[in-house]
């Protein structure tokens, strides 16, 4: 059974780290299955093209290509969520042949599970690659029937993969890849009957996306079938909601498997919390619930891990760290061990109970204590990503109404919240800005990139702040060099003047994940990688190569000019070499040092001037410890001289 305990109510007393462990959430599980039709129709090439873009393949094809490049990005950037292939339509009947508790194909008639649903291993990937590669395979299997094919004996076929495959995970979806917008005309039992099973893997919580695929004469109506079998949660229901597509298999240039994979991209992680119902007071005695979400992670290759190969099959090694004592080597229980800070060259003991009382500064919760414009907000103040937060009806009725009146007031006046928020029991609070963010869709697909909503945005704190170290006066350039360059940098803007991250994968990861894909599934290793964030030299030397050229011959006389002005206003005599610094006096080694001067050095701060590898030396020679960082070392070493 899942744990309905919020996750900011639950006590983590032996964290240390004061930092919210996302790694949690994000491996939190997911399953997809596509449910992709095989029709005379989905089965038809479009017309040829003259565009080298234009789609060359089938819908249903092109639904098994997309369904093979989202298994690749799955396998890489989810692991541990489970995906599957089930084609309706078809000649042949096939569901769960290896499980003996399976009831057989011939329940569920023209449907035939391609890829049962699990985790995507380098076969299932295979399977697919074979299909589209390989016309053959694809000749054989995707034969559709002649007879009529019920919704509802898919969706329940959907239903059992579901519950048998995927019972306890949080997040299971169905997409529907089709071009027939009424599948049962006329047909009033075999609607209602693919409404109650429906209505069925919406109770399971099994959400329904559908990828509708339109024709050059045919443009698909989803009144007519589909809106009657496609379940919304009311208190997820908002203005917001990004309109819908429907995809035309064409050849006009406009790629179908391209829109295909970029909807579904947008539809294949589900949102996951970081915290559930969280306070938010927007004022004395009114509160509002909040989900916080993590929109932005930075993704590393997956961890690796070391396998023991003597038994009878390989296995996962496992580690385990325990603490142990210096000098006997003795394991130390967690038990025995008390946390403690220094201060003043003593060390404070804390008992647990103690410690948790200093981190205690109130419930959690968010409190609006302020509002300011948004032009105060100083671009430089980000010390921590943003948590994106979305209403919740779950403890306050009414939540998301307020919300949105919020949210609208913040965008319209361009004003920003301030506020007191602790994320989760003994954090450490934090000052928050609460900004809005506007909702932006795809131009091609009109799929949500950027959702509206409030973003929690953390301000430092007055011990968070550091001077700026000492700089010359900066070298003004004059007109004649700026103007030239304001026409280079217009020239060489990226699109809409925006960078988009979703352009430009990180070459490094994706690297590292073509070489594991191309060993897994034997293909050729690829001799290069597809570095997106290489300069496109040729296209900015056609656009402005003319510009750079000639204002690089300004910059140079102007130099020239620079360094004529700087000699003369320094005399005759600075026209040798500049003098050089005057050497400082090198500190004095610690190995030459008295207890007498190590101690004046220990008061003085003077030990930091000396290099990590010194340190190490000196506390090498007493026969102490020499790991860890520099201060570490200091404290060591202050000890050390306090003590003798």
């Amino acid at each position: 059974m899942a744990d309905s305990t919020p996750s900011w109510k639950k006590n983590d007393e032996e964290d240390e780290d004061e930092e919210l462990d996302e790694t949690n959430y994000i491996a939190q599980k997911d399953a997809v299955l596509f449910a992709i039709e095989v029709s005379d129709s989905m089965l038809t090439r479009p017309p040829p093209s003259d565009s080298k873009n234009a789609d060359t393949d089938s819908p249903t094809l092109t639904a098994i290509q997309c369904a093979y490049q989202i298994m690749q990005q799955r396998i890489i950037s989810s692991p541990k969520d489970m995906m599957g292939v089930l084609l309706f339509g078809t000649e042949k009947s096939k569901f769960q042949e290896e499980d003996a508790s399976s009831r057989g194909s011939s329940t569920y008639p023209h449907c035939y599970l391609l890829s049962d649903l699990n985790v995507p291993s380098a076969e299932d990937v295979k399977e697919l690659k074979k299909i589209i590669e390989e016309p053959e395979e694809a000749d054989e299997l995707l034969v559709p029937t002649k007879e009529a094919v019920s919704m509802g004996n898919l969706l329940f076929c959907a239903n059992q993969i579901f519950t048998t495959r995927a019972p306890n995970f949080g997040s299971r979806r169905l997409f529907i890849i089709s071009d027939n917008d009424d599948p049962h005309p006329g047909d009033k039992s075999a609607r209602s009957q693919a409404t109650v099973r429906a209505k069925d893997l919406y109770d399971l919580g099994v959400t329904i996306e559908l990828f509708p695929i339109s024709h050059p004469d045919h443009d698909f109506d989803r009144s007519k079938f589909y809106d009657d079998i496609i379940y919304r949660d009311p208190a997820e229901e908002s203005d917001t909601v990004p309109g819908r597509t429907n995809f035309k298999s064409s050849g006009d240039g406009i790629s179908l498997l391209s829109n295909l994979v970029s909807d579904i991209n947008s539809k294949q992680v589900a949102k996951r919390t970081l915290f559930s119902n969280l306070p938010f007071e927007i004022g004395p005695g009114f509160k509002i619930s909040v989900k916080g979400y993590n929109l932005l992670q930075r993704q590393v290759p997956a961890r690796s891990c070391y396998v023991w190969m003597d038994g009878e099959e390989p296995q996962i090694a496992l580690g385990e760290s325990s603490r142990m004592e210096e000098d006997s080597a003795k394991v130390v229980e967690k038990a025995e061990i008390k946390k403690a800070y220094k201060f003043g060259g003593t060390q404070v003991l804390f008992t647990p109970e103690e410690q948790k009382e200093l981190k205690n500064f109130g419930p959690p919760g968010l409190r609006i204590i302020g509002f300011k414009l948004q032009s105060m907000l100083p671009f430089w103040a980000s010390i921590k990503k943003s948590t994106f937060i979305y209403p919740s009806e779950e403890d306050y009725v009414g939540s998301t109404r307020v919300f949105s009146a919020l949210w609208k007031k913040l965008l319209d006046d361009k004003k920003m919240g301030v506020a007191w928020y602790i994320a989760r029991s003994n954090a450490n609070p934090q000052l928050v800005a609460i900004l809005p963010s506007p909702e932006k869709l795809d131009e091609n697909t009109n799929a949500q990139t950027f959702p509206a909503g409030l973003w929690l945005y953390p301000l430092p704190f007055a011990d968070d702040l550091r001077n700026p170290p000492d700089q010359p006066a900066p070298v003004i350039a004059p007109d004649n060099i700026v103007d030239p360059m304001i026409k280079i940098v217009q020239q060489l803007q990226l699109p809409k003047a925006v960078y988009d991250p979703s352009k430009y994968p990180n070459p490094s990861l994706q690297w590292h994940y073509r070489i594991l894909q191309a060993m897994a599934l034997d293909e050729a290793t690829p001799e290069q990688s597809d570095d997106k964030t290489i300069p496109k030299y040729r296209q900015i030397n056609k656009r402005c190569g003319e510009y750079i050229h000639q204002w690089g011959l300004l910059l140079e006389e102007q130099f020239r000019l620079f360094e004529k002005e700087r000699r003369t206003n320094r005399g005759p005599e600075s026209e040798g070499p500049p003098p050089k610094k005057a050497r400082t006096t090198k500190t004095e080694s610690l190995e030459g040092l008295s207890i007498d001067d190590l101690k004046k050095a220990a008061t003085s701060g003077s030990l930091g001037k000396h290099s990590v590898a010194e340190l190490k030396g000196w506390l090498a020679s007493k026969g102490l410890s020499s790991s860890g960082k520099k201060q570490d070392l200091i404290d060591r070493m202050e000890q050390w001289i306090e003590d003798n």
